[in-house]
């Protein structure tokens, strides 16, 4: 009996954690091509939504997003600010450690972030100490970003603890300045 209710829990903890086959690999060839370091130099802002495994929007936000390169780093500071009133600021050290490789740090980021870059596209994974009120919860994101033609970034970030999936952050960036990455130049000279 012990064995089966083993593997039955084991089946249901599969099933929750759901099958992504998607790999960063899959957008090599999508455009507009993604440089993290030109979309993100100088202003952004995105506006996001935290929506738990039920589907029940628990928190909205938005972010004003400073961004300045410096060789091979990318610092990005983030300030949010939460629908009830919240503030919270984050910053971002983005180090390019291949021709399409990433790490990253920032405060409560556990160990090193890591990520990768193709085409349109850019995952970003880390283990992150969320704060949530009087208490930390330990949780790991899978980020996807994608670059679209009019210059928006969707983001699609899967929050997840002990592999079982806690909730799904969405958001969109816009540049808030003149400045238009060339690749998004490139992309409409060639139309």
């Amino acid at each position: 009996m012990k064995q089966i209710l083993t593997g039955a829990l084991i089946l249901a903890l599969t099933l929750l954690m759901g099958c992504s086959t998607m790999k960063i690999t899959d957008f090599e060839d999508k455009t507009p091509k993604f440089i993290l370091e030109e979309y993100f130099e100088g202003k952004t802002e995105a506006s996001g939504i935290f929506y738990d495994r039920f589907g029940d929007i628990r928190r909205q936000f938005v972010v004003s997003i400073t961004g300045k390169v410096e060789g091979d780093k990318l610092y990005l500071q983030e300030d949010f600010v939460y629908d009830d009133g919240e503030t919270e600021q984050r910053i971002w050290t983005l180090t390019r450690t291949g021709p399409t490789t990433y790490e990253g740090t920032a405060a409560g980021v556990v160990g090193i972030a890591k990520g990768q870059i193709a085409g349109n596209a850019f995952q970003w994974t880390y283990t992150y100490d969320l704060k949530m009120k009087e208490r930390t919860l330990r949780v790991t994101f899978d980020d996807w970003m994608f670059l679209q033609p009019n210059g928006v970034v969707m983001n699609r970030a899967t929050v997840s603890k002990w592999g079982i999936e806690l909730g799904t952050v969405v958001i969109s960036f816009s540049r808030m300045d003149e400045k238009t990455p060339k690749s998004l130049a490139m992309d409409h000279a060639a139309e």
